[in-house]
């Protein structure tokens, strides 16, 4: 089966859109907080961060083709600036888009949906490693 996902909005509605993102959102980072194999992630981010999670959803809603959520509350997105500050290897790479697949796999997206978004997300991972591994 063919899907559109990429086009216009239909990743946005297919994630079932603002609601779903950031329930998607709060997984991410309830398993990042709770796992120990992202204890180099979440030493990254303020403990219960509400500002992390809200940046977060508001990116991935405007990246998903949705309203740009990110852009009217904090201005244009800039994902290398964001993210200058950290060392980021090919490890603490693979740490987010693991715990970003972890917390995929617990909502109710179709698998194709899944699939799509990893290899999409993996796109701005590589770019941010290549810009961030020598800090």
């Amino acid at each position: 089966m063919i899907h559109a996902y990429g086009k216009g909005d239909a990743t946005f509605q297919a994630a079932d859109q603002e609601a779903g993102i950031r329930q998607l959102v709060d997984c991410f980072y309830d398993i990042m907080e709770a796992n120990a194999d992202y204890a180099t992630l979440r030493s990254w981010h303020p403990r219960n961060s509400e500002i992390s999670r809200d940046k977060l959803a508001r990116f991935l809603c405007q990246w998903m083709g949705g309203p740009v959520r990110y852009n009217e509350r904090y201005g244009p997105i800039n994902i290398p600036k964001a993210h200058a500050h950290l060392k980021v290897t090919e490890a603490e790479r693979d740490q987010w888009l693991a715990c970003m697949k972890e917390a995929l796999v617990q909502q109710d997206y179709p698998e194709s949906l899944v699939d799509y978004l990893l290899e999409q997300l993996a796109l701005p991972a590589e770019a941010i490693r290549r810009i961030c591994s020598t800090n």
